[in-house]
């Protein structure tokens, strides 16, 4: 699929009345994010991704910013007297080969929109073709974050670490979610996604014949004791409304139906509510294993990587953002989701510097877009592209367009 011409572009964002301007916006948010879903790329390798996206701004005659290579940063009335707002679209994909059948499934083997981040492009690019077209209405600047390296790259740490935040004042995102139904999202007050880390357990054994058990130390054996251990932390030495997550993810141990081998590797995943969590989870783990690994006469290496912090939202933002729903959604939007979701998001980077919010808004259609994130048969729902960019422009204090609430 190849970019619209920068002529039909200004022709139909730019010479239409608000009504064709906006079903214009969202049929070509529409083709761009089937073009993106077509053309994914893994973390910090976006680079055809920000080309299309710099390629889609020009078309509307938005200055963009180029940060860390393949970050995009571009800002409308960058003059205006209110207060600074930023939106944020992550832009990478997924090592995940593609099952959902879709006329446009990826042409990457073995790559995939698994998490729908190309529909967070395709709304903010929308977004952006509505402000410009009002951008003399606009109270304040604002500046539009199409952010690379999201799944696990650290992606917004490198641009905070860039300059991207000078001069914000807050900030906003929000992500698909197949777990809510269409028309419902949340946005709580403090923490609505988790904090996560990985852990990395290598057990030295010493392998030998099946036969002979009694002169070998079996990592197997060992490692599986691990697994039940650390299983219990969170309800035997953490309590379970803690809002955490311990998760033995892969157990290792190649070998042969009459060998015991030499080591086994475990590996997990961590989720925490509040960064306070961290220090503690951390020091259980590494005591579990070790006082295990003495129990079975192995050895135990222990290395826990943190990864992102819990994502926790301002309160005023928060409650902008839950108005700007209400408004666009109705008075039933508030889903009953259990709060912190614990996934994980870098989003968090930017909270920890300035207020701002984020919000999960549902996509399900009865069984319809469930797939989970991450999964091989998951599929985006193009009808949240209109709802959130009208959200959007409520939280910046845009004219509204013309769409159907839910």
């Amino acid at each position: 699929m190849s970019d619209i011409s920068s002529t039909q572009s200004k022709q139909s964002l730019h010479s239409k009345n608000d009504s064709n301007l906006w079903s214009d916006i969202i049929w070509q948010a529409t083709q761009l994010r089937h073009q993106l879903h077509q053309q994914p790329e893994l973390t910090w390798q976006e680079k055809k991704t920000a080309q299309t996206i710099r390629n889609y701004l020009d078309q509307l005659g938005i200055k963009w910013r180029q940060y860390e290579g393949v970050g995009t940063l571009a800002t409308l009335a960058p003059n205006a007297n209110g207060p600074h707002t930023a939106l944020r679209g992550d832009i990478d994909a997924l090592p995940i080969h593609e099952e959902a059948q879709v006329s446009f499934a990826s042409q990457t083997s073995g790559c995939m929109h698994a998490c729908g981040h190309d529909g967070h492009t395709a709304a903010l690019w929308a977004t952006a073709a509505w402000l410009k077209a009002h951008e003399d209405q606009l109270p304040g600047p604002v500046t539009l974050i199409f952010q690379p390296a999201e799944e696990g790259g650290h992606g917004a740490k490198a641009l905070i670490d860039a300059g991207a935040l000078e001069g914000i004042d807050r900030i906003y995102g929000w992500h698909n979610w197949p777990a809510i139904p269409y028309g419902q999202a949340i946005c709580p007050d403090g923490t609505v996604m988790a904090g996560n880390g990985t852990f990395h357990i290598r057990v030295k054994g010493k392998g030998g014949h099946a036969s002979q058990p009694e002169l070998c130390r079996d990592p197997i054996l060992a490692g599986s004791a691990m697994v039940v251990n650390l299983q219990q932390i969170i309800s035997r030495r953490i309590a379970p409304q803690a809002a955490a997550v311990v998760s033995v993810c892969s157990f290792k141990a190649e070998s042969a139906a009459t060998v015991i081998p030499e080591s086994a590797l475990i590996e997990g995943s961590i989720r925490l509510s509040s960064p306070e969590q961290r220090q503690p989870i951390n020091a259980l783990i590494e005591q579990i294993c070790q006082d295990t690994a003495r129990t079975y006469g192995v050895e135990a290496e222990v290395e826990i990587k943190p990864r992102y912090e819990a994502t926790v939202n301002d309160t005023q933002a928060a409650e902008a953002f839950r108005v700007a729903l209400k408004e666009q959604l109705g008075d039933h939007w508030q889903s009953n989701t259990p709060v912190p979701i614990m996934a994980s998001e870098d989003f968090s980077y930017y909270l920890q510097q300035i207020p701002g919010a984020f919000a999960l808004i549902g996509m399900a259609e009865q069984e319809n877009y469930t797939a989970p994130c991450h999964s091989p048969h998951y599929q985006f729902n193009d009808r949240l592209l209109p709802q959130v960019v009208s959200v959007f422009a409520r939280l910046v204090g845009a004219p509204q367009p013309k769409t159907e609430h839910i």
